[in-house]
């Protein structure tokens, strides 16, 4: 039988860190291939996949191998209170390319230009896999796929295709990109196969995505506030789309 322990020290740079049972779970139900999982309690984590996801018990219940608290703390650095953490391959660039230009295309392309907060781009991937969207492409140096972004994803990186690509790499679609002089979103109706685009926190869209853009949007704000959140942007982007005739998808 194979040590977890060295196999897990043997792929961890090469590998998506899934950080907690729910991580784990999510990447699981959508097919992710999964070498190596660890728990320091296995029978609590079967039985918590028991309780919350009875689909992918059986599977669990192959891949989880008990270690050791003292090798498990060895293996991550912030453990996590579930006390489970596996190890992922990531998708192929060319895998995700070819799902974000498919067309055509049942649900939005989400763009997250140049961000700067780890958390926040994990949670647009959450709300994104939610939603059924295409998939996420950032732009800029930030990786989609940092071990903090899928932490703050919950493991749904592999419900989306998350890809980073330079802002003339964008997938096809008509791009909307929010910004506060653009017009009220209210009085649109986002077409399916639209790019939907969001600036930094910091700064807003950069000079080559506002160029690039077919169409700027607004959300509706209350004057003397300065912005929302970038989660909640997309958020309410995404709503809007889903409202006035999108629909999650169940691909």
């Amino acid at each position: 039988m194979t040590d977890p322990v060295r196999l897990w020290r043997q792929l961890a740079d090469a590998s998506v860190l899934l950080d907690g049972f729910h991580a784990l779970k999510h990447a699981t139900r959508f097919r992710a291939e999964v070498p190596v999982a660890v728990t320091t309690d296995r029978e609590a984590a079967l039985a918590l996949a028991g309780e919350l996801a009875p689909d992918v018990r059986d599977t669990l219940d192959a891949l989880l191998t008990e270690i050791p608290e003292a090798a498990y703390a060895t293996l991550v650095a912030r453990p996590h209170p579930t006390s489970v953490a596996a190890l992922a391959v990531r998708p192929s660039r060319e895998t995700n390319l070819r799902a974000l230009a498919r067309t055509p295309r049942t649900a939005p392309v989400v763009v997250l230009d140049n961000p700067r907060n780890l958390g926040n781009a994990g949670a647009v991937i959450r709300l994104a896999a939610g939603f059924g969207a295409t998939g996420v492409v950032t732009t800029g140096t930030l990786d989609p796929w940092h071990p903090t972004v899928v932490r703050g994803g919950a493991g749904l990186h592999f419900a989306t295709a998350v890809e980073r690509l330079d802002v003339d790499e964008l997938p096809p679609g008509p791009v909307f990109a929010l910004d506060p002089e653009g017009d009220d979103i209210r009085g649109l109706k986002l077409p399916d196969d639209a790019v939907l685009a969001f600036g930094s926190e910091r700064s807003g869209l950069s000079a080559a995505l506002r160029a690039r853009a077919d169409h700027l949007v607004s959300l509706p704000m209350r004057p003397q506030v300065s912005s929302y959140n970038l989660a909640t942007s997309v958020a309410m982007t995404l709503f809007h789309w889903s409202a006035t005739g999108g629909a999650p998808t169940g691909s």
